[in-house]
């Protein structure tokens, strides 16, 4: 807490930190887990393909899980590069949440980030929706897929809300300061 900051102001600041970091260690874990996925799927196909208990309730699903875990073993068999597509998937998704570190240190002035993995997060979905049929993705799998979109949107949309709190503190407290605000913060 700077000498300037009043404690709401620094739980706001912990809250949206907070926030930020559920994000960011959402992105980031996802981001890790698409470096092995020939072993993820070999390991889903295991638990929830045909002639487990799952894929005997959810055979729909039990049957997709097993055509990726054959087609991404084939693939890393027989065209190892092609993952090498995901490898940047798994870049993109930590270079993004590195990006969050902005608003983590001044989230009031960094606030378009958070309005942009918002947009973001929307986007998923109807990019779920559209290009899920077009490559067969199967209706309950893009259902999961746009899952991702609806609860990364959940703390960015939280902490958004609680950064136009944090603004509007900030602005009640300049206001009581009045003219004990050094210089240069009467530009700003």
């Amino acid at each position: 807490m700077t000498p300037r900051m009043s404690r709401d102001e620094a739980k706001l600041l912990l809250r949206i930190r907070l926030w930020l970091a559920i994000f960011m260690a959402g992105l980031v874990v996802s981001g890790l887990t698409a470096f092995p996925l020939v072993h993820e799927t070999q390991l889903l196909d295991k638990l929830v393909g045909p002639g487990t208990a799952a894929g005997e309730a959810l055979p729909a699903l039990g049957a997709w899980v097993h055509r990726v875990a054959a087609a991404l073993q084939d693939a890393s068999v027989r065209y190892p590069f092609i993952a090498y597509g995901t490898d940047w998937l798994a870049f993109a998704h930590i270079v993004i949440a590195i990006a969050f570190i902005g608003p983590w240190r001044d989230p009031v002035r960094n606030v378009w980030v958070l309005e942009f993995g918002i947009i973001a997060c929307v986007l998923v979905i109807p990019l779920a929706l559209v290009c899920g049929p077009l490559r067969g993705i199967p209706w309950f799998w893009r259902l999961i897929d746009s899952s991702f979109g609806a609860v990364g949107a959940v703390p960015l949309v939280i902490a958004r809300r609680l950064v136009t709190t944090l603004q509007q503190a900030r602005a009640a407290g300049y206001s009581r300061q009045g003219s004990r605000r050094r210089p240069w913060e009467r530009l700003c």
